[in-house]
Parts: structure tokens; C-alpha cells; sequence
């Protein structure tokens, strides 16, 4: 595999939801790439959704509720979404800037950079605020990830 197809593959796997760069930090590491290139291209594979997620995403799953294929998916992705934002803001109150960069910095299933951006976009927070935290939560889960990664690689013996 070409050394393109490695940083390629490995911004694309952080651009998918869910994954992120959870797996493409693992996936660019693990394949030899420079420590700091797989995280610049994780981080901006991870961020570039961010923007069309928070302005488009809840209109696009608005539309979809009442359509007969997919509107009982898209409504338990809406009712996901303001259970957790609101589950979120209650537990934050006036932190919601540093629940929101915990939230998505905290590398577990079910959190990260497209699902923070949809509950901030629920919760109609200010986008600025909202992109800045993200940003920041997707910096700490680079940092957590790539200690993990280096951590599982030497003791793989690679």
C-alpha cells in the first residue's frame, strides 16, 4: 500500500461517525505514518464535518422523520440527540463549554466530534463557542489516542 493510500485511508476513517479519529490515530500509527502527520490529518479529517453537521444536520433529519423508509431512524437520531443535549446541559449548566470538550475529548463509544456538534446544534448553542470546544475535545482525544497507540505499538514490538 502507497504511503498516499495510508494518509488518505487514514483521514477518511476519521471523517466517519462514530469512528473518527478514535480509529484513524490507531490506523496511521499502526501503519508506520509520522507521529505528527497522522494527527494533522486526523484532526482535520475529524473537523471537517463539524460545520455541515451543525448547521444542516437536524434540518436534514427534521425532513426525514415523516418519510416512510427512513423516518423512524431518523427520528431516534433526533430524540438521541436532544435527550443527550439536554441530558448534557442539565448535568453542565453554565460549564457547557468544557461539558461539550470533555464530552467529545473522552474517547468512549457513543462520543466525539459528530455527536457533540449535534447536540450543540440541538441545543441551538452559539456556533463559535461550539466549534472552539470541539476543536479542543478533538485535540484531547488526538493526544489520549496517540499515547494509547504508541503505547499498544511498542508493546507489540513493532
Amino acid at each position: 500500500m502507497s504511503e498516499l493510500t495510508k494518509y488518505l485511508l487514514t483521514f477518511l476513517i476519521s471523517m466517519v461517525p462514530l469512528v473518527e479519529l478514535r480509529g484513524g490515530v490507531p490506523f496511521g500509527i499502526g501503519f508506520g505514518l509520522p507521529t505528527y502527520k497522522v494527527l494533522i490529518v486526523c484532526m482535520i479529517g475529524n473537523m471537517l464535518p463539524v460545520p455541515i453537521i451543525f448547521f444542516f444536520a437536524r434540518k436534514v433529519l427534521v425532513w426525514g422523520c415523516d418519510k416512510k423508509y427512513i423516518g423512524k431512524f431518523f427520528t431516534w437520531c433526533l430524540e438521541k440527540g436532544r435527550h443527550g443535549g439536554e441530558k448534557l446541559q442539565a448535568k453542565a449548566g453554565k460549564g457547557m463549554f468544557w461539558a461539550l470538550l470533555l464530552f467529545v475529548g473522552i474517547p468512549l463509544p457513543g462520543t466525539g466530534a459528530w455527536t457533540g456538534t449535534l447536540a450543540a446544534s440541538m441545543l441551538d448553542l452559539d456556533f463559535k463557542k461550539s466549534v472552539i470546544a470541539v476543536m479542543c475535545g478533538v485535540m484531547l482525544a488526538a493526544a489520549i489516542m496517540t499515547v494509547l497507540s504508541l503505547a499498544g505499538v511498542t508493546a507489540l514490538g513493532k
